[in-house]
């Protein structure tokens, strides 16, 4: 089942080594017979994730070849997702836990074996490139904000402040350590445990914003359900962005095209009009459109209805 697979695995170049990256994306189903597998780079980590279980001698085998296609590989690690809690293993080199991986030139905290998701996810790197590269002197709204991967890139953007909110405690508190860890002054950034969908009111004290992200979960019991509940964030632009400010709206689910935030959008604030797309590393193929990550990027226009 692995026998060709290694061939298929790009390791990082001399220039991107210290960068962390994809180097095999089989969820895409644009390579027969490997969906059930990606594969990271976490330098010095290669980090394995399984969809299902598979023979554990092709396992072994695979992660031998990747350590010698990757002279500066330390530790091969597999996170096992068909098992409860997503259990994470050492398969061959040394027991790493936590690590500091870049980004960008950026500097972000990553912990194996905490919970399901590392703290990165790298499908939306060219998100906060793009973020990095039009924040200067905005104010942002980051919302579902995770370890605040946005207001990082944002603030090394020169953005003026970046306001992020998220329902976890414990993400919020990594955020505030992938600040710490670029150098990144914590007073420009505010960091706010909220119930967005029972907050609205106390997001919009912050005053208007320039900017504001949206990359919210597909589902979450008894919080996120995104198709009833994008429409609810869409309808508060108004009240949230300032004229001409710019708003990225972002879509993880494999059953929901663009065409979803397009409809959602002139539905429930015609006064944005669309401007760009942004797509994830080329790594990321996908054998059907639009079943991958989705980022849109619109402007606030008032006064201005800009129905498709």
């Amino acid at each position: 089942m692995l026998e060709n697979l290694i061939e298929l695995v790009e390791p990082p170049s001399q220039s991107s080594i210290d960068e962390c990256q994809r180097l095999f994306h089989g969820r895409g189903r644009a390579y027969k017979g490997y969906n059930f597998i990606n594969v990271d780079w976490f330098s010095p980590v290669v980090f394995i994730v399984l969809y299902q279980q598979i023979d554990e001698e092709a396992l072994a085998s695979f992660t031998q070849a990747l350590m010698q296609k990757i002279p500066t590989c330390k530790s091969v690690q597999v996170q096992r997702r068909y098992l409860p809690r997503a259990r994470i293993d050492v398969l061959a080199g040394i027991e790493i836990e936590q690590l500091e991986t870049i980004e960008h030139g950026l500097k972000y905290n990553i912990e194996f074996g905490v919970s399901q998701n590392l703290g990165l996810f790298l499908d939306m790197s060219n998100g906060r490139k793009w973020v990095m590269q039009h924040a200067k002197h905005k104010k942002i709204l980051n919302l579902f904000s995770f370890t605040c991967g946005f207001s990082v890139a944002g603030l090394a953007g020169g953005a003026s402040q970046v306001v992020n909110i998220d329902n976890n405690n414990g993400v919020l508190k990594r955020g505030k350590e992938n600040h710490r860890l670029n150098g990144l002054d914590t007073r420009s950034a505010s960091f706010e445990k909220l119930d967005i969908f029972k907050s609205f009111s106390r997001i919009k004290k912050y005053g208007s914003y320039d900017m504001l992200i949206c990359d919210p979960p597909t589902y979450q019991q008894g919080s996120v359900d995104i198709r009833r509940d994008y429409g609810k964030i869409i309808k508060r632009i108004p009240q949230w962005i300032k004229p001409e400010g710019q708003v990225v709206l972002c879509l993880n689910s494999p059953e929901l095209t663009d065409t979803f935030l397009h409809d959602a959008v002139v539905e429930h604030c015609p006064e944005c009009k669309f401007e760009s797309r942004i797509t994830p590393p080329d790594v990321f193929k996908e054998a059907e459109v639009g079943r991958g990550l989705k980022v849109l990027v619109f402007r606030y226009k008032p006064g201005m209805d800009v129905r498709y």
